[in-house]
């Protein structure tokens, strides 16, 4: 008696086990877990001034940093920080004056291929001239609109009878000049599709004597930039005047040197008794 309803109970309990997993197993699964959705963010970075700029200034990439700013406060006047916008401020004309973090708005500068963007620019009296330079003559590309230079000039002489320490030379044709703007034009007599085939056009804001100068300048021979400190020296201070012209023999004292005099030998030759006679080579 014990044994069969020892026996049944144990068919009880397997008939509930195996209900259980059947119904188990027709129960659809659970539905996979949703990823909370990433937070929409609030806030966007535009440029702005990176340090105090006043009404003419022409912009260098150092002059412009990114602020963060509210989505809600996004104008369609401000530019979003990118290097397209980056490089679109580079040279622009302030129109008034902006202070640290303060947002750059479209209205407050005048970009280089806007209309009257050089008259805008030059100082009363002022002109505009314009020379191609290579990318080694034009400071490797270091330079931007805003900078001083000096222009130098380099012109060989090809007079035969000029000592060859007097064949080179080179001398400053303008001095402590304003960089306007700087353009890229391919070099002449090079493929356009080469990598290092580009030049830069450098336009000076310059008085008409020195325009004049210029324009002789570039007939002459090489033309190439020498930057100038931002720093402006101390009251009082005095700066080693350069030599009007520096030629060849200046920089390398080797040209000018004499020629050393010619070694002669002297041969004696005896015949008998015959005085000896002598041959010089």
């Amino acid at each position: 008696m014990i044994l069969r309803i020892t026996f049944f109970a144990l068919m009880a309990l397997g008939l509930v086990g195996f209900g259980t997993v059947a119904w188990i197993s027709t129960r659809p699964p659970p539905p996979p877990a949703v990823a909370a959705a990433p937070p929409a963010p609030t806030k966007t970075t535009v440029l702005a001034a990176a340090r105090p700029t006043r009404a003419g200034m022409l912009l260098k990439p150092e002059d412009v940093a990114s602020k963060e700013i509210p989505i809600s406060e996004m104008r369609p006047d401000l530019s979003p920080d990118t290097p397209e916008a980056r490089r679109a401020l580079s040279g622009a004309m302030v129109r008034r004056s902006l202070s640290v973090g303060e947002p750059v708005r479209a209205g407050d500068v005048m970009r280089p291929g806007d209309h009257g963007f050089l008259a805008a620019v030059l100082g009363p009296g002022m002109r505009a001239v314009t020379v191609g330079v290579d990318a080694i003559t034009g400071s490797a590309g270091l330079i931007w609109p805003g900078d001083r230079v000096d222009l130098i000039l380099t012109q060989t002489i090809a007079e035969s009878t000029t000592p060859i320490g007097r064949r080179v030379a080179a001398e400053t044709v303008l001095s402590d000049v304003r960089v306007i703007a700087i353009d890229q034009q391919l070099v002449q007599g090079m493929e356009a599709n080469a990598s290092d085939a580009q030049a830069r056009t450098v336009t000076f804001e310059v008085t008409q004597e020195q325009a004049e100068r210029v324009s002789v300048a570039v007939r002459l021979g090489r033309l190439s930039l020498a930057v100038r400190s931002a720093e402006t020296p101390p009251p009082g201070t005095q700066l080693a005047a350069a030599p009007n012209t520096t030629w060849a023999v200046d920089v390398s004292p080797a040209l000018g040197a004499d020629a050393p005099a010619p070694t002669q030998n002297t041969l004696k030759v005896y015949q008998g008794g015959a005085d000896a006679k002598e041959f010089k080579f």
